[in-house]
């Protein structure tokens, strides 16, 4: 993987209200990567790490926000994230056990 290694190419999941629903819609889950990591290498790290299949990667550079402390203007750093659609009947173990979360913080009327 051209001096990467696989662990250091996923960085983390990123976990929102619009990521959950393109795991159950569309069984994808998105990822924070390293910025110089290409598709190919993204796919072999998901597949070797995670154990599942992948059918496609889609990838896309966020940009920082501008931010103000005072007087101060500074920026976020950028970050590169990756849509990664799973092939049919795939799931990842990380996704179920936050489900499984929810339901014990739910509480019961």
């Amino acid at each position: 993987m051209s001096g990467k290694d696989i662990y250091s190419i996923l960085r983390r999941p990123v976990v929102t209200e619009k990521t959950a629903i393109l795991k159950e819609d569309n069984n994808q889950m998105v990822l924070r990567v390293r910025p110089d990591a290409n598709k190919i290498e993204i796919r072999k790290a998901v597949e070797k790490l995670m154990d599942v299949s992948v059918t496609s990667v889609n990838t896309s550079i966020q940009r920082g926000k501008k931010k103000r402390l005072g007087k101060s203007i500074g920026k976020r750093s950028n970050w590169k994230k990756a849509v990664v659609t799973l092939a049919a009947g795939e799931t990842v173990e990380f996704y179920e056990a936050l489900e499984s979360l929810d339901e014990l913080e739910t509480p019961e009327e």
